[in-house]
């Protein structure tokens, strides 16, 4: 089922149970765009994916030069929205409070420049966490009328340990999950790491059964995911700010693979479940 931009519809308020439900059903893929509100470049091009039906459904960042715009174009279109929460990226609105971009940026800096960063629990940042994740939280419930229903992260920092073992995500969110390797693609450790962290993350969330970037776009790699849909729910992450992406969905080479309105959003996974 497409998403259906004419007929506005609720832009984050996805059942928490419809990926479980489904994992018994057939699959689905789901091409979900990260940045929405970013900027407005970024937005727009966005749309534009959206409009022809090469994107479902995307991840919307808040306190930035173009959330306010993005949520209104979001709600104007129903377009299925979910947080990317953003741990790492200076926020860049206009009046955001000085004391959240003190926190955030202390945890950018953590973060981007510690190479453990992501894989330690740092208990003297731990106060900032959350305060940086409620804020973000609370700031898309206003902008979107809703609590998200699914969440994500810029640059995947939603899946550090100071967020996963500080349990700041709300239970029961679609939560994404790490990226999804075959053997022999990342080393044994990598991949060991990973699966830990998705289990502990289904303890209390719902996951797609496999998350893909779009990039490198080279068939084989390409038929593999949109085959691995046909039996289980994958998120497909895109970003169409970058020109190789965007021409590949904008420009209609997606539906090579896959046939116009064979992209599900996540809401409409939520409504077949």
């Amino acid at each position: 089922m497409p998403v259906n931009l004419k007929e506005p519809s609720a832009t984050s308020g996805v059942d928490p149970t419809s990926l479980k439900d489904l994992k018994a059903g057939r699959g689905a893929l789901i091409v979900n765009a990260d940045d929405w509100g970013r900027d407005q470049e970024t937005t727009d091009r966005t749309l534009e994916c959206l409009d022809c039906g090469a994107v479902s459904s995307v991840s919307a960042m808040v306190f930035m030069a173009d959330s306010e715009r993005a949520a209104a174009v979001a709600q104007d279109h129903g377009v299925d929205a979910g947080l990317h929460l953003n741990l790492t990226a200076p926020f860049s609105a206009p009046g955001t409070s000085t004391n959240l971009i003190e926190h955030q940026q202390r945890l950018a800096r953590y973060l981007r420049h510690h190479r453990l960063g992501h894989v330690l629990y740092h208990p003297g940042l731990a106060s900032s966490f959350q305060y940086v994740v409620d804020a973000q939280l609370d700031e898309f419930e206003r902008l979107y009328g809703s609590k998200p229903g699914r969440i994500d992260g810029h640059h995947h920092c939603h899946l550090c340990a100071n967020v996963l073992l500080g349990h700041l995500l709300p239970t029961g969110t679609i939560v994404r999950r790490n990226f999804s390797f075959r053997a022999g693609e990342k080393s044994f450790g990598n991949r060991l790491y990973r699966a830990i962290v998705d289990r502990k993350l289904s303890k209390r969330h719902q996951l797609t059964d496999l998350f893909f970037s779009l990039p490198p776009l080279d068939v084989p790699r390409l038929e593999r995911i949109f085959s691995a849909a046909k039996e289980c729910v994958v998120e497909l992450e895109t970003h169409p700010i970058k020109s190789d992406e965007y021409a590949f969905l904008a420009g209609g080479n997606i539906f090579r693979w896959v046939a116009k309105g064979h992209i599900e959003s996540f809401g409409a996974l939520a409504s077949r479940a």
